[in-house]
């Protein structure tokens, strides 16, 4: 088990992803089960802010996660998860205990057979604390911003850079306020910079990390 911490931007999933391929492992991307719940909840008009109601539409669900995939109901939401609205309102999840508690166990689930890389912001701390390797990649929130605006460009989406830095320096202070499994660093988790850094020099840091060579 290997995990990967981080805020958004900071390059952690296709990281995680790119490094599971290298090692033949499993990748976990935890931040799709949320995304999933919350667009089903949008989809639903349930009340975001209903503890109850929003663990109810969880247990409910017909999720599942196959290599590159989000699935609900059978319907590939790969793409529709990525929305910017979807973004904006998975908090609403991140921050309701039950259904967190729901998907903690989803993640444990899916990892107790293979050996896995997850990424998320819980994974080293609560989640996995027992794993063989953790990290907490990280880069500037100027890095990340241009990062993300890039993404949302690509896929056609409408943004600009200043209102994506905004939206993560909130979602920054949010998720390491959150009393319930707050973004931090895991006490034995190396922090990993990646400005400046490409993707394959991250992955090949990290794969030298969890693989050192004889």
């Amino acid at each position: 088990m290997v995990t990967i911490d981080g805020p958004a931007g900071a390059g952690k999933s296709t990281v995680a992803r790119l490094l599971a391929d290298r090692l033949g492992w499993r990748f976990l991307d935890t931040g799709a089960m949320y995304r999933v719940v919350t667009l089903a909840a949008l989809r639903e008009g349930v009340d975001l802010e209903d503890a109850g109601a929003l663990d109810r539409l969880a247990a409910g669900l017909d999720a599942s996660f196959p290599p590159g995939l989000a699935l609900l109901g059978g319907e590939d939401v790969s793409a529709a998860i990525r929305d910017v609205a979807v973004t904006r309102f998975s908090r609403f999840i991140a921050d309701c205990a039950p259904v967190r508690a729901r998907l903690v166990g989803w993640q444990r689930a899916f990892a107790e057979s293979d050996d896995v890389v997850t990424e998320g912001r819980d994974q080293g701390t609560i989640v996995f604390p027992d794993a063989y390797r953790k990290f907490f990649v990280t880069a500037s929130d100027h890095e990340r911003a241009r990062r993300r605006h890039r993404e949302l460009v690509a896929r056609g989406q409408d943004a600009t850079l200043e209102a994506v830095l905004a939206d993560q320096r909130a979602r920054d202070a949010r998720d390491a306020g959150r009393a319930i499994a707050p973004m931090r660093a895991a006490d034995d988790a190396e922090t990993v910079d990646t400005t400046g850094l490409s993707i394959e020099d991250v992955v090949e840091l990290l794969h030298r990390k969890v693989r050192p060579a004889p």
